[in-house]
């Protein structure tokens, strides 16, 4: 991944914030039927809302794939991006998963899913984009809902 594409993700996820820490990002991120956009704020206070793509656990932690809404310089509209639930805070917060191997682990798990839940009849079609398993680094791997 460039650098100016580093440091864009750099700067969503240095501290990506509940939007006025007025609710629990994991009541939002986990309610199943949750169709609202999930507004964050980065740590310059600017409102950035995404789409929820996927939850997927992995080695204990929480992942969440999410989709920008708005507009990201450098982040490609077909384009997701890996954060991690940071449970070490309170209220928990969503950051950037900046190790690319875990991030590619998690769009593989993803996609696992996706597969599973089509053979098992949950889901009567591939969604867009799960068959896509380009490996270019955390927010370069594309995943819609």
């Amino acid at each position: 991944m460039d650098k100016k594409k580093q440091q864009q993700i750099d700067e969503i996820s240095n501290e990506v914030k509940e939007e006025m820490g007025q609710f629990d990002i994991l009541d939002v991120i986990l309610d199943e039927s949750n169709v609202d956009p999930i507004p964050l704020q980065d740590e310059k206070g600017n409102r950035i809302s995404f789409e929820q793509v996927a939850v997927v656990p992995y080695k204990q932690k929480i992942y969440v794939i999410l989709k920008p809404i708005d507009k990201i310089e450098g982040i490609a509209d077909d384009e997701a991006v890996v954060f991690v639930a940071d449970e070490s805070v309170s209220p928990t917060v969503l950051r950037v998963e900046q190790n690319q191997e875990i991030a590619v682990k998690i769009f593989d798990e993803y996609y696992n899913l996706v597969d599973e839940a089509v053979k098992n009849g949950k889901v009567t079609e591939k969604k867009e984009g799960a068959d896509n398993k380009a490996k270019k680094g955390n927010k370069g791997n594309k995943g819609t809902k």
